[in-house]
């Protein structure tokens, strides 16, 4: 349902929530050895979401990528929207630009129901929530 580059930005800042919650930034380099993605990717990745507003960044030797307590609050929707695009819990299972009640594709039906549960968990969580999980040891956000 998500593209890598979504997946890879909801590692990204769940990782740097992580970080964040120990008073630390984080590199590119960094973000990316952790998550294991590419650096060209989590770079673009990084600057995006830093330009939306939804992780902060600041320039310098004692730079790098944060996110304050207001930023922890936040939806994971956020994320996911930001990179798919705001339409992104409504599109059609098999990719058809006018699948609907009236015309619908032959899993319209089934994966309706599936897409409105990840919206509700994607609207509910909030990257606090995921954080703690991986801080803990018991999810990852790598093989």
């Amino acid at each position: 349902m998500f593209s890598y580059t979504c997946k890879t930005a909801i590692k990204a800042v769940i990782y740097l929530s992580g970080k964040s919650a120990e008073g630390e930034k984080a590199g590119i380099k960094d973000v990316a050895e952790h998550i294991n993605a590419s650096e060209h990717t989590v770079g673009k990745i990084l600057q995006s979401l830093a330009r939306q507003g939804l992780i902060n960044s600041v320039k310098g030797p004692s730079g790098g990528f944060f996110i304050n307590e207001e930023q922890q609050e936040q939806p994971i929707s956020n994320i996911v929207e930001t990179m798919e695009g705001k339409g992104v819990f409504k599109e059609c299972g098999l990719g058809l630009s006018k699948c609907s009640e009236n015309h619908p594709c032959p899993i319209h039906d089934e994966y309706k129901v599936v897409r409105e549960m990840i919206e509700k968990i994607f609207r509910v969580k909030k990257v606090r929530d995921l954080r703690g999980p991986v801080s803990q040891g018991i999810a990852y956000l790598m093989d």
